[in-house]
């Protein structure tokens, strides 16, 4: 999110993929509530523009996909023309499917590699505001990368880690 609001990426998403990771994470987290999530689906949907994919629904049914419950992402994809669909489910989303719509998939810990390598000192300011924003209990930079790494993103925080000092 954060580095999509310093303008590092183009994130989209439709309300069946706010649908999808809010109940995904409330069965994960049951301190969390639906109230609050709903807060967050509020403010990603007002602080990044044009993120909101809608019209796409007429094409989920046209789509093959391993798990059908995922047309949805890739019918969005498609209405939007993303290249990429940032997924830790990569095997649900075959290339050779992909590929004939222009879309390849992208596990979040390469994805966020390519705006570190790119633009690091945006990428850094935009962890540092985001780390910063934790305040419930705060993290230390240490921590912050301990929950990265316990996300998969092992790549990122081995680059963050060498720019420890400015997040």
């Amino acid at each position: 999110m954060q580095i999509a609001l310093y303008g590092l990426v183009r994130a989209r998403w439709s309300a069946m993929i706010h649908d999808e990771w809010m109940r995904s994470v409330l069965r994960d987290r049951p301190d969390l509530t639906a109230e609050r999530l709903d807060r967050t689906r509020i403010l990603m949907n007002q602080h990044v523009l044009d993120a909101v994919v809608t019209g796409f629904e007429s094409i989920i049914e046209s789509l093959e996909l391993p798990d059908v419950d995922d047309r949805h992402v890739l019918a969005a994809a498609i209405h939007c023309g993303a290249d990429k669909i940032v997924t830790c489910n990569q095997k649900d989303f075959p290339a050779e499917t992909l590929s004939q719509h222009g879309i390849g998939t992208a596990h979040p810990d390469d994805f966020l590699v390519g705006p570190l390598e790119a633009d690091s000192k945006t990428l850094l300011a935009a962890v540092k505001q985001h780390r910063g924003r934790l305040r419930n209990p705060p993290k230390s930079a240490d921590d912050y990368l301990l929950c990265l790494e316990q996300q998969r993103l092992t790549q990122t925080v081995v680059k963050l880690r060498q720019s420890i000092e400015s997040i």
